[in-house]
């Protein structure tokens, strides 16, 4: 890793951590991993610092993910060090959700699949206008990961389901209502928001800079959403979604139609048993499984392959309908790994939010 492409600095009261990939939208490596928790491992015991900053460098976004050129080489060539980069990710994401300081994560612009995980599990997400978050893993053949499917499995209703299936971005409002962020701060004030939390406790400086977000999208689609994804199995879903009469709903069953049958069926399973595994911790472990087996899917490297590589936009999934998806086919992507590879993180029974 390049020495600058994550920046650390501290300034007054707060520790700063600004991804610095622009190019690439700060694309999350195994070393920005491992730096980014070296810094907040040196932080958290650091009493000049009380407050953690987090965000990305350049105009477009804090984050869009991981770096998925790396995982289609290393998925394409039978390699192992996606599968240590997630698990080093995964412990970070579990470290943010724990973190015993404020955790300031600024979610201005896109904020996707990795870069969810090192924002939307800290204690203090602000969204902005310019926010466009989103689990997009299942048009690449992949599964919503780094707690995302903690995460959605919480959101109100099947709102979840939907964000999880089409891995539809969302804006600043529709965050806020799915309890992937906490606050609305306009762009054009991020600056003086930071230079605040340089000189005052967060809730202080939060006082002078949030406002009402605007109007979203999704909470006037909650009658259909939560009955069509209700639905038991991912056909169901798509057969209710037709048959609403509803254009929306319509658009999101012809999205689905276009991703992976398989990541979609995995990603309804996982999603519902997220919701009975308890807290963050068990649900990064299910997913560590889940990734690890995705790497000798066709899916994953076709995915990458048609969407960022050649983009083509014409994947060519394996199987390629749902009725070909069979149980055996899902239940492998939830297998045990052994004990010398399943990813043990501790956890408490409960996680107490302070009130910053």
């Amino acid at each position: 890793m390049s020495e600058e492409e994550v920046l650390v600095h501290s300034e007054g009261r707060a520790g700063h951590l600004v991804l610095n990939r622009p190019r690439a939208l700060n694309a999350l490596n195994h070393a920005m991993v491992l730096r980014i928790e070296e810094a907040l491992t040196d932080w958290r015991d650091d009493p000049t610092v009380e407050t953690v900053v987090i965000s990305g460098a350049g105009e477009r976004g804090l984050c869009a993910g991981g770096d998925i050129r790396a995982i289609y080489e290393d998925a394409r060539t039978g390699g192992t060090a996606s599968a240590d980069f997630w698990r080093d990710e995964y412990r970070l994401n579990a470290l943010i959700a724990r973190y015993p300081k404020p955790y300031v994560a600024l979610m201005d612009g896109i904020v996707m699949g990795g870069g969810v995980g090192i924002s939307a599990h800290g204690s203090v997400r602000i969204v902005t206008e310019r926010s466009r978050v989103a689990m997009p893993e299942t048009g690449i053949g992949f599964v919503p990961d780094v707690g995302g499917t903690y995460l959605l499995a919480l959101a109100p209703g099947e709102l979840g389901t939907h964000l999880a299936l089409t891995g539809a971005p969302i804006g600043a409002a529709d965050a806020l209502l799915c309890g992937l962020a906490d606050h609305f701060v306009a762009s054009e004030r991020l600056g003086a928001l930071v230079a605040d939390l340089t000189r005052v406790p967060v809730h202080d400086a939060l006082a002078a800079h949030v406002s009402p977000a605007p109007a979203g999208e999704l909470a006037a689609h909650r009658e259909w959403i939560d009955h069509c994804y209700a639905a038991d199995t991912v056909e169901e879903i798509t057969a209710r979604l037709l048959a609403s009469g509803i254009p929306a709903a319509k658009e999101a069953a012809a999205t689905l139609a276009a991703k992976s049958p398989t990541a979609l069926k995995v990603t309804l399973a996982a999603l519902r048993r997220a919701r009975a595994l308890g807290p963050l911790e068990r649900v990064l472990e299910q997913e560590y499984r889940i990734s690890c087996a995705a790497l000798s899917s066709p899916d994953l490297v076709e995915g990458i392959r048609a969407q960022v590589i050649d983009k083509d936009r014409n994947p060519h999934w394996r199987p390629a309908r749902l009725s070909e998806v069979t149980e055996a086919d899902t239940d492998r992507y939830f297998a045990p790994l052994g004990d010398d590879r399943e990813l043990a993180l501790a956890a408490t029974d409960s996680f107490q939010e302070v009130p910053w």
